[in-house]
């Protein structure tokens, strides 16, 4: 049985937006980079609330989880995969910097 990815690219996530598809975004950075640009319909949970705010993610339906990067996504996704079981979670590949360079050239990069 093949595992099933645990990473989505930008275009994929734009694509599923399009679509209409029932997607939960959360957004792992700092408020200040949240308020500079941030996917519409965004939940923004810093990654070093996670703990505490976990239960802000839904257990059903497929979670994008989004940072400048990747890197802080990732270990959320981590995080929530081993300490809480969540199975439903997909990182945004590259992060929103990825986003600007692959969807959308008017998002804010720094």
């Amino acid at each position: 049985m093949e595992s099933p990815t645990l990473e989505i690219t930008p275009e994929e996530l734009h694509q599923r937006l399009q679509a209409g598809e029932d997607l939960q975004l959360v957004d792992v950075r700092e408020e200040m980079e949240f308020e500079y640009g941030h996917l519409p319909g965004s939940l923004l949970l810093p990654l070093g609330e996670l703990p505490r705010r976990a239960h802000e993610i839904r257990a059903e339906g497929p979670v994008v989880l989004i940072c400048h990067h990747g890197v802080r996504s990732a270990q959320a996704l981590g995080y929530l995969r081993h300490r809480l079981g969540l199975t439903n979670l997909l990182n945004l590949r590259g992060g929103v910097d990825a986003w600007t360079d692959q969807v959308d050239s008017t998002f804010p990069r720094y």
